[in-house]
């Protein structure tokens, strides 16, 4: 079977109109006319596109030597690292029928569903104090706040009675470090099952594979627990780690912010979707989908072993 180029852009679900936002790492940042205002934010947004453009807005504007903390839930998707393949970690066919969209974040680290089940939230450090298991405890002691036993695994995944309920994933840059994760809280798992469940193991990647791990609902252990009370929890949990006394700036998808050049630009950019038809572009298109020296991978005979090679969560 051979992958053509028509089937790939039908399979991604690629738009030529996105090109023009292609890889921000290699231009100038867009201007902003917005500045931060509080250490602590949370957003009403429930839009994975703008709420992932205020996370790298917040990252790269906020004063470096200072802490600052960002919580939010997004509609349905499934948001991989930046170093993932998606055709073997996204189950596409179930990703169609039920039209919940995949984005490629910023960060490294498995892929992960997002829906108003659970809970996102992202500790930003200067570098120089970036510690994994620190900022794992603040969510930790948030959790025994709210009458849950959880834990940090060695690889900083927070877990309940063995069971994953948060993952983690880092980004570092000069002098500046965060470290996001998505709670668990009352999520569909079984729509997280369908569509992070593929089978593929014959097909050799270089991108970086998730680890899989059981997880389970905080709800399964406290069924008081909500949205709110676990930002309110993380809340207080990072006041008291950072000593910082700010009020949470209550973000909302407004004008003012869907409007500044930082955010558009932002936004545009994390819809998967380049022209197949720009030779310019079939660079990229490799380095997204897992294409080598140009020949798609269904071109390739199939090694008859699966790789055992498994990538960390926690990649930066």
């Amino acid at each position: 079977m051979f992958a053509s180029f028509r089937h790939v852009a039908s399979v991604l679900g690629v738009r030529s109109q996105a090109s023009i936002a292609l890889v921000r790492r290699f231009a100038s940042l867009p201007s902003t006319s917005l500045r931060p205002q509080s250490a602590i934010y949370v957003s009403t947004s429930t839009n994975p596109y703008f709420n992932l453009t205020l996370e790298d807005w917040l990252f790269r504007h906020y004063p470096a030597h200072a802490p600052l903390l960002l919580l939010y839930r997004d509609s349905p998707c499934v948001v991989i690292g930046r170093n993932q393949n998606p055709w073997k970690e996204v189950n596409l066919r179930v990703a169609r029928e039920k039209n919940v969209p995949w984005i490629r974040r910023r960060s490294g680290g498995g892929t992960v569903f997002h829906d108003l089940g659970n809970t996102n939230y992202s500790i930003h450090v200067p570098r120089t104090s970036f510690d994994r298991a620190k900022t794992a405890n603040i969510v930790v002691r948030a959790l025994r706040a709210l009458s849950v036993e959880g834990y940090a695994n060695e690889r900083n995944d927070i877990c309940v009675g063995g069971r994953k309920v948060s993952g983690a994933a880092y980004k570092i840059v000069s002098g500046r470090a965060y470290h996001h994760g998505t709670m668990l809280i009352s999520t569909r798992l079984d729509t997280l099952g369908d569509l992070l469940r593929v089978d593929k193991p014959t097909m050799n990647t270089r991108g970086v594979e998730s680890v899989r791990s059981p997880v389970c609902n905080l709800v399964e252990s406290n069924t008081r627990i909500t949205h709110e009370a676990f930002v309110e929890a993380v809340i207080t949990s990072f006041r008291e780690e950072y000593d910082v006394a700010d009020e949470p700036c209550v973000v909302e998808e407004t004008p003012e912010y869907v409007g500044d050049e930082y955010f558009k630009s932002g936004m545009a950019e994390l819809p998967v979707g380049v022209s197949l038809t720009d030779s310019s572009n079939l660079g990229l298109i490799a380095s997204l989908i897992g294409f080598r020296d140009g020949i798609g991978l269904m071109d390739r005979p199939l090694s008859s072993s699966t790789s055992s090679r498994r990538g960390s969560d926690g990649e930066t």
